[in-house]
């Protein structure tokens, strides 16, 4: 089964990516932040300073050039520029000196003369760190520590829900009181949302209860007013058949009573286990399906004594289960009946091999679509003349559920049917 992740999990990851994305636009926008800096803010400043450059040496020749910390000018004809910078084209230039620095060069030509203005761009990068990445990394701790403390009272307010559902998975309905449900449910600090859940699973669980005592008393009940009844029956044509006088139709007939009876405790048997609550509650012990099997064919022919059915067994191995063997004894004992009732005339071959037991008749057979409904209570096939009431399958089916034996099913109408029951390794023995 696959492992279900957490509230307190979920909590975290929701936190973790909403930290991530704020700290991703964070940092993308210092980065935008630098390229407006260099690229618009500096190129248009150099821009402005060119401008008023050039506005104010056509009115006084003299007009000293800009020289600051980060700027510096030369003019053509009066300062000695640069080789680097002597052969640049007019407008904006980017280099680097000594490879470290970058250099933003703007140059603009009137008159016959030619400006170039250097701008020092390492002080961009150092006003970008200092403005940009320290605030950043400033933010970016808020950021972390907010959502650490976000994180820590999300998982405070659903610490209740997980405490709860820690509480009821460890309960023991058989073994809980309607007091030791209070004290698990409730407590002084408890917030309303939770405490409306607390008190719906409490409900809940005094439902459970009840139902699983009515349905004991009910299965206890039944066990008995039924049994009673079929126990006389039984005691009375063992009676009537030590009358001698009793002609030998009577006595097939006398017979006939009895099996019924006895299939009919072994359906009641099977009802009663089916509705208790563990299996644990059942006896086990080595039962060999081989010889189970004999035995229900002995039946079922003294049952059908003068239909033309062919019954062939396959033993290809000696098939020991560790089970209950009135269990098994209902299981294989519905499908051997099937198999009886539902071929005219014809065969049925058992085989039954090392961990499965499969019968195959040539009877009716079903359709597809019969057979993805044959399990569900009441289902008749179209053969509803046959007799039943369509619980046979349906119990088959559920005990098999119920011990974990996996029953598969292939028919084809007009053909056959075959039903294979497969056990799992752990409960076949090996000799």
């Amino acid at each position: 089964m696959q492992t279900r992740i957490g509230l307190g999990h979920r909590i975290w990851k929701a936190f973790i990516f909403q930290a991530l994305l704020i700290s991703i636009t964070a940092i993308l926008g210092v980065f935008a932040a630098r390229y407006v800096l260099s690229d618009v803010l500096i190129k248009a400043a150099l821009q402005d300073e060119a401008d008023y450059f050039w506005a104010n040496y056509r009115q006084d020749n003299n007009f000293s050039r800009p020289n600051t910390n980060n700027l510096n000018a030369y003019l053509s004809g009066v300062d000695p520029v640069p080789a680097a910078l002597s052969d640049l084209s007019p407008g904006f230039h980017e280099m680097q000196k000594q490879d470290v620095d970058l250099y933003i060069i703007y140059v603009t030509e009137q008159d016959g003369k030619r400006l170039w203005l250097a701008f020092d761009g390492k002080q961009v990068s150092e006003l970008a760190t200092f403005f940009g990445l320290i605030p950043l990394a400033i933010v970016l701790v808020v950021i972390y520590l907010s959502s650490w403390l976000g994180y820590r009272f999300s998982r405070q307010a659903i610490s209740p829900v997980v405490k709860l559902a820690r509480e009821v998975e460890r309960i023991e309905p058989k073994l809980l009181s309607g007091e030791d449900l209070d004290t698990v449910f409730f407590s002084e600090d408890m917030d309303q949302e939770v405490a409306v859940l607390a008190k719906a699973l409490e409900q809940f669980s005094e439902r459970s209860k009840q139902f699983v005592e009515r349905e004991r008393n009910f299965t206890r009940d039944a066990s008995h007013e039924l049994r009673s009844p079929i126990t006389v029956i039984k005691i009375a044509t063992d009676v009537i058949l030590q009358d001698d006088s009793l002609s030998d139709s009577a006595k097939r007939f006398i017979n006939r009573i009895q099996r019924s009876a006895s299939d009919m405790e072994e359906l009641i048997e099977a009802l009663l286990l089916l509705a208790r609550e563990s299996e644990d509650q059942l006896s086990r012990e080595p039962v060999c399906i081989n010889e189970l099997v004999e035995e229900e064919i002995e039946r079922l022919e003294m049952i059908y004594p003068d239909k033309p059915v062919t019954v062939t067994k396959h033993e290809q191995s000696q098939l020991v289960i560790e089970a209950s063997d009135k269990v098994l004894s209902v299981l294989i004992g519905n499908i051997l009946r099937n198999a009886f009732s539902y071929t005219d005339q014809g065969q049925i071959a058992i085989t039954i091999e090392a961990d499965a037991i499969a019968i195959r008749d040539s009877g009716v057979g079903m359709s597809e679509q019969e057979v993805k409904e044959v399990f569900k209570p009441f289902f008749q096939t179209d053969q509803k003349q046959r007799g039943g009431y369509g619980v046979g399958l349906t119990i088959v089916k559920m005990l098999s559920d119920r011990f974990h034996w996996d029953v598969n099913i292939e028919s084809t109408s007009g053909v056959g049917t075959m039903v294979k029951i497969t056990f799992p390794a752990h409960s076949v023995i090996h000799f």
